[in-house]
């Protein structure tokens, strides 16, 4: 009786951490937990995707929320802890390149209509020219209602930025009717085919 209980209790053990394992995702080579903890959260990855420019991967992107969904307006704009998880996967992202690239995003996100976020986009943009940006760095964007938008490089806080409209926005960069990355998106949002 003993050695039956423990072969299913080491059966469950492995039914289990293969679950787990199957929850996360592997894309270019960057592995995305299956679970990101936010604060007192703990999210689910959404989905996962590329940024490709010039047949090129640059980085890699996952989507955290506390629940599934496959509408990318309604993740940018729910206000409900959230993340972003960027992966740098080449050496051709750069600050300069990285800042122009967010410049032109909330352009697109937001219909140009900058300006009511424009000194919370400045601040965010300054972020990344604290330090360079190497093959390797891993940015974490997290939004909770309470907390804002934090953002992460390599697991140290840099910034945090305030404002539900300043998140829609920043997450309208990749979610978005003009998203960075349309095949970005549809894998961030579970729906790559």
């Amino acid at each position: 009786m003993k050695k039956t209980n423990i072969t299913l209790g080491l059966i469950l053990a492995l039914l289990i951490s293969a679950t787990q394992l199957s929850a996360q995702a592997s894309i270019s080579g960057v592995t995305l937990p299956a679970t990101l903890k936010v604060g007192d959260h703990n999210l689910v990855l959404n989905g996962g995707g590329v940024r490709v420019k010039l047949f090129m991967d640059m980085y890699v992107g996952g989507l955290y929320v506390t629940t599934k969904g496959t509408n990318g307006d309604a993740i940018a704009k729910a206000n409900e802890p959230t993340a972003v998880r960027l992966h740098i996967v080449s050496s051709l992202v750069t600050t300069d390149r990285m800042k122009e690239a967010i410049l032109e995003g909330f352009k697109k996100s937001t219909g140009d209509k900058t300006a009511p976020l424009q000194a919370r986009i400045d601040k965010f943009v300054k972020v990344f020219s604290l330090e360079p940006i190497t093959k390797g760095n891993e940015f974490d964007i997290t939004y909770t209602p309470t907390g804002g938008v934090q953002i992460s490089k390599n697991g140290k806080v840099l910034e945090t930025i305030d404002g539900l409209d300043f998140k829609s926005a920043l997450w309208g960069i990749w979610l978005g009717n003009e998203p960075a990355d349309k095949g970005l998106k549809a894998g961030m949002l579970g729906v790559a085919k």
